[in-house]
């Protein structure tokens, strides 16, 4: 475990919000892989160190309880042991130091993975599939994942006796306590690696590319995250595999703005169709809605078509379609439209507009002498 700031080993302020940790760690992690820098033996540690800091700053629990205390693994010192034994002591003073024991010796479980899918508003209502690529750590093919040449078992540590675990007796004030700690030797392994492998050098894994089919259900939103269950990175010495995290991403289309399972639209009907009513078509997600249009409907009203909008992720009713209608002003008149519309005004009592200064503006003086 590192010694140093845990902010400082990413690289960010001690307020970053959990998207730049992440950021951070994405970019060191690529930075100081092992794989991408073979001739650089600190590559490793490093590597290390900065999947420690990731681990405790992107769990709350953990990054709050460094925040307050400057440590993740021990309850802050009491005065009274000061200089002599820390919780893990007094745990070990009545559980036999198996707690050492049992966490010096357990497998490394693998890595969690993310990638990211993007589907379109069809794939939401229908749901999809997908088979996503990733590159991924298992065992080496070369050693079996032993880390040894030719795939020979590791030896045994010498320092430990293979117990992955030191004990030590420490006296406190409540009388003498025993202590596990990790060997600093095989790091809680129990053995060590005197011949590397060639292939993966010594760290037992090596990078695969891995295509993983993933079920995408009907109802998903942007910022969901599906986890599917054992496709991350290989676990060492029994750990378990990691997990794959795919991120959907729902594509922007502009027919339509979401609001959950509801959709809104717009609706371009002509000045006649929105004064006499009539039937109109409305485009939907995959399909077409036939709607009637009243008459007299004005511009910014809501038309509703229910069952036209998107489902709900564990399924149920779909939500509404909303369409907004725009009545639509011609920009260019003939002559004869511009006479009717000037009938229109007079059989309906409204005052005669002035219109622009071209034939308009003509027609309704003639219009105003007679």
């Amino acid at each position: 475990m590192t010694t140093r700031d845990l902010y400082e080993v990413l690289g960010v302020a001690r307020g970053a919000s959990a998207e730049e940790i992440k950021s951070a760690y994405r970019r060191l992690a690529r930075q100081h892989h092992p794989d991408v820098n073979p001739n650089e033996p600190e590559a490793e540690e490093k590597f290390k160190e900065i999947g420690y800091a990731y681990n405790v700053l992107s769990d709350p629990e953990k990054r709050a309880r460094y925040d307050q205390f400057g440590v993740v693994d021990d309850m802050p010192q009491d005065p009274f042991f000061a200089g002599s034994a820390s919780f893990t002591d007094i745990f070990d003073l009545f559980f036999g130091g198996m707690q050492g024991a049992r966490s010096g010796r357990r497998g490394q479980d693998g890595a969690d993975l993310q990638t990211r899918v993007e589907i379109s508003l069809e794939e939401v209502v229908a749901g999809a599939h997908r088979d996503v690529t990733i590159s991924r750590m298992i065992a080496c093919s070369e050693c079996h994942g032993t880390g040894s040449e030719g795939g020979a078992a590791p030896e045994t540590c010498k320092q430990c006796g293979g117990a992955g675990v030191m004990t030590r007796m420490q006296n406190t004030f409540i009388g003498t306590v025993r202590t596990s700690v990790t060997c600093p030797s095989c790091g809680g392994s129990g053995a060590v690696i005197t011949k590397p492998c060639p292939k993966c050098k010594g760290r037992k894994q090596i990078a695969e590319k891995a295509t993983i089919p993933v079920d995408i259900p009907a109802g998903v939103e942007s910022g969901t995250s599906m986890q599917v269950t054992g496709e991350g990175n290989q676990g060492l010495g029994g750990g378990r595999a990691g997990d794959l995290y795919v991120g959907i991403v729902v594509r922007e289309d502009s027919r339509f703005e979401r609001d959950r399972q509801d959709l809104h639209t717009r609706v371009d009907v002509t000045f006649a169709q929105a004064s006499l009513g009539d039937e109109i078509t409305i485009g939907g997600v995959g399909e077409e809605h036939k709607v009637d249009l009243p008459q007299g409907v004005q511009p910014g009203e809501m038309l509703s078509i229910k069952g036209g909008g998107l489902p709900p992720l564990h399924g149920g009713r779909r939500g509404t379609l909303y369409a907004h209608v725009n009545v639509i002003v011609p920009k260019k008149l003939n002559e004869e439209q511009k006479e009717l519309i000037v009938k229109l005004a007079e059989a309906s009592g409204e005052p005669i507009p002035k219109g622009d200064k071209g034939i308009l503006g003509g027609l309704f003086k003639k219009k105003a002498k007679g």
